[in-house]
């Protein structure tokens, strides 16, 4: 895709990438409690409130676009990869094309680690499009209805669209990540409502083990 600058956040993206696992891992996935909390409602100065609400209203389609041949190849061996790991969650060919299509999108655009996020949706939701916290949390990066109100069209059932849902969750994490300087840690407590709290970042670090891809081209 063409590059898309993070949100305000210069040098922070390469503190985002953590050590990898072998591709067959996902076989040994570690069960996935119910983690989701809640994002808590914070008051937003006006212009992180307005850049936001940008980068959510923005309309560009999800569709990813390279600057040369081994780039898109590059994406296709990991859309392969990928979708071979999340076939039991998602047995649909075309969801999970789209769906895989979409977090890659969204993770870069936001200048997030797509691993990471797919981690975060794996504890979040188990990949349930639909999933509802005891909290009110929806979809699958489990998103509370206040950010509509706050940076969206104020229509919370708009959270269950997956575009929708993939862009809240890491726009919003990006603004904890800004937030919290950086640290990976205290943005995912930030995110879950258990800032400073161990099990849940503890619990996104080791799914996102999971979904890291290692290239390795063909000769």
């Amino acid at each position: 895709m063409s590059p898309v600058a993070p949100m305000d956040a210069p040098g922070l993206s390469r503190r985002l990438c953590l050590g990898g696992a072998a591709a067959g891992v996902l076989a040994l996935a570690l069960p996935t409690p119910a983690l989701a909390g809640a994002q808590i409602e914070e008051p937003l100065i006006d212009s992180v409130r307005t850049a936001l609400s940008a980068a959510i209203l923005n309309n560009a389609p999800p569709v990813p676009e390279f600057k040369d041949t081994e780039s898109r190849l590059a994406y296709l061996r990991w859309l392969g990869e990928m979708s071979e790991r999340l076939k039991k969650k998602l047995p649909d060919w075309p969801s999970r094309k789209e769906f895989l299509q979409t977090v890659w999108y969204e993770s870069r655009r936001a200048g997030l680690d797509v691993s990471l996020v797919l981690g975060l949706v794996q504890v979040e939701s188990n990949f349930r499009k639909f999933a509802v916290s005891s909290a009110g949390a929806r979809g699958y990066m489990q998103v509370m209805p206040f950010w509509t109100r706050s940076i969206g069209d104020g229509n919370p059932s708009t959270l269950f669209h997956m575009q929708t849902n993939l862009r809240f969750g890491c726009v919003i994490l990006r603004h904890y990540l800004d937030r919290e300087a950086g640290d990976l840690f205290m943005t995912l407590g930030r995110y879950n409502g258990s800032r400073g709290k161990s099990p849940y970042p503890s619990a996104v670090f080791a799914n996102q083990r999971l979904w890291v891809f290692k290239d390795s081209r063909p000769d």
